[in-house]
């Protein structure tokens, strides 16, 4: 019959730790390919999902079936610009795309659709949005990891947050942490100022570490390049808005580093044997029918190898196994402390 001993509240430990990954599919931390469906960009009309957002995957999904989504890019502009507006057919007479898709992320950031993006004191009219796949980035992405370039043919831009510069310090909001997105690299920003264009047109955009989400600043860029980073025409469907930080990805070369970052906690709890305890073994073939020791050797010296701890609830009901990586030598001389780590 087996024996039970009761773990006391002492026994019992917690420890949480962070665990940093490479944020892309096939453990790597930088994204160097970029392809897009044929079957999911479409733009032929004002409801086409191509106008809402466009998914990234890391290899071609018309070659590789199983291709996962590694972040999806989008447009969003204040008034709704850039897209043709809803019919009633729709069923939001007056809206479009752009414009959900930036009442979307103000309601997401600050819970509301009266609220607008200000970066560093300017507020543009658009914004362009990239998601971190939520597979992708675990329970935040690594703030100080992130390597982001965007080149658009005359010009390239070395992007990442601004963690490390601001020394740990960040602006909260309903996403949680809202960092700045900047010139430099690897969380340290270029300079001493946010108003990095020439137009001082503030920074470049927010990070926001928990939700997987970078925004970008569509007048910051646009200062930079008017062409490429053009704000979208009122009434009109400009196809190129929604594809153009798609393009601006793969134009880069392939060089986009992000780390995710995990919390995994882990409860220790600690099984204590003492040396009046466990000595025989609750083996069937221990004892023959009558009861009687089939070993007599153990009835003077008893020695059993503890080999396996099985956590029970108190109705006695199996609830994990713990495997010791080799057996343990077990008699009345000697007592065991067995340490058991559950991760979750």
């Amino acid at each position: 019959m087996a024996s039970y001993s009761r773990l006391n509240r002492e026994d019992i430990t917690v420890s949480t730790d962070k665990v940093v990954a490479n944020a892309w599919s096939k453990d790597t931390d930088t994204l160097s390919t970029f392809f897009t469906s044929s079957a999911q960009a479409v733009f032929s009309n004002a409801t086409s999902q191509g106008n809402f957002y466009i998914d990234i995957y890391r290899d071609n999904i018309n070659v590789t079936s199983s291709a996962e989504i590694q972040v999806s890019t989008a447009y969003g502009h204040k008034a709704g610009s850039g897209s043709i507006a809803f019919t009633n057919t729709a069923g939001a007479l007056g809206n479009s795309a752009t414009k959900v898709i930036y009442n979307q992320y103000r309601q997401l950031v600050f819970g509301d659709e009266n609220s607008n993006f200000t970066f560093n004191g300017f507020e543009s009219n658009d914004i362009w949005v990239i998601n971190v796949a939520r597979g992708r980035y675990k329970h935040a992405l690594k703030a100080g990891s992130l390597n982001l370039v965007l080149a658009d043919g005359s010009n390239t831009f070395h992007l990442t947050d601004d963690s490390v510069t601001l020394t740990g310090s960040a602006t909260t909001t309903n996403l949680g942490r809202q960092f700045n997105l900047v010139s430099g690299s690897s969380g340290v920003m270029r300079g001493t100022t946010l108003n990095q264009t020439t137009a001082g047109s503030g920074s470049y955009g927010f990070v926001y570490p928990e939700a997987g989400i970078i925004i970008i600043n569509g007048e910051a860029v646009r200062n930079e390049t008017p062409v490429w980073w053009a704000e979208g025409s009122s009434g009109t469907s400009n196809e190129g808005l929604s594809k153009q930080l798609y393009q601006s990805l793969k134009n880069s070369g392939g060089s986009f580093q992000l780390d995710s970052e995990e919390k995994v906690s882990s409860q220790f709890m600690f099984v204590r044997v003492k040396n009046s305890e466990f000595n025989y073994s609750s083996n069937p073939s221990y004892i023959d029918g009558n009861g009687n020791l089939n070993n007599v050797t153990m009835a003077d010296s008893p020695t059993t190898y503890i080999t396996t701890v099985g956590l029970y609830n108190d109705d006695n009901n199996l609830l994990a196994v713990a495997k010791l990586s080799q057996p343990l030598k077990k008699d009345f001389t000697t007592e065991a402390l067995i340490r058991i780590k559950l991760d979750y």
